[in-house]
């Protein structure tokens, strides 16, 4: 007598690889949302160069101050900080933890590629997220820290500002970090809507319109300064 033993033993493996992929995704966009916002309001924050010197000190002094006297000093910029690290480290094990994923689950690559349905951003989107990291680390050392600044870690934000961005090179620099950076948040916009189910074929057009328009006009005040500085609009 033959006895016929039947497993399951591959069948829970494309469910868990499921739920993991959409943990991920969930885990990408939720720390996408918050780099976001924190853009917008670095964005606003930059644009304060254009009030002059004083103005501009006087902000970056005031970030490092809110919450005072009631919690020490730099308390709830630390925090903040803290939490845009976590978004980022996020992000990052995400983005790479899914790319992983993908390539075992196909660990040939496609004898043709549908430019069509795939676009340039999206293609590049992870070689843009490292040269964008790069550029965050060194966006800190530069005009945060002043480590690699011209002007040194003892002058103000206002005078980091702009001995940086007098610099033709590292000006180039910023413009296409921050143009990569537009890429991949016109992606990024996109493929929120798709991870948190708030897009179908009837939105989509919609949504494009929306991603490309908001990164547009974010990248193009991030430039407005570095520009204004480079043809002295702000000395």
């Amino acid at each position: 007598m033959h006895v016929v033993t039947v497993t399951h033993t591959g069948r829970g493996t494309p469910k868990v690889a499921k739920t993991n992929s959409v943990v991920k995704k969930v885990v990408m966009a939720v720390s996408g949302i918050v780099m976001l916002l924190y853009l917008v309001a670095h964005v606003v924050g930059n644009l304060k160069v254009f009030a002059g010197r004083d103005s501009f000190n006087s902000y970056s002094e005031w970030i490092r101050t809110v919450g005072e006297p009631a919690v020490p000093h730099q308390t709830v910029l630390t925090i903040v900080r803290i939490v845009l690290v976590v978004a980022v480290v996020a992000h990052f094990w995400a983005a790479v933890s899914l790319w992983r994923q993908a390539k075992k689950a196909r660990p040939q690559a496609y004898v043709t590629k549908k430019s069509v349905a795939q676009s340039y951003a999206s293609r590049t989107m992870r070689w843009g997220g490292v040269i964008v990291l790069l550029f965050i680390i060194w966006h800190i050392l530069d005009l945060t820290v002043g480590a690699v600044n011209p002007d040194g870690t003892d002058s103000t934000p206002y005078d980091r500002l702009v001995a940086s961005f007098q610099n033709p090179f590292i000006t180039a620099f910023y413009v296409v970090a921050l143009i990569l950076l537009g890429m991949h948040l016109r992606h990024g916009i996109w493929s929120v809507t798709q991870t948190l189910g708030q897009s179908n074929r009837r939105r989509e057009r919609t949504v494009n319109a929306f991603a490309l328009v908001f990164s547009t006009l974010l990248i193009g005040g991030f430039l407005l300064v570095p520009f204004s500085v480079l043809f002295g609009l702000v000395d």
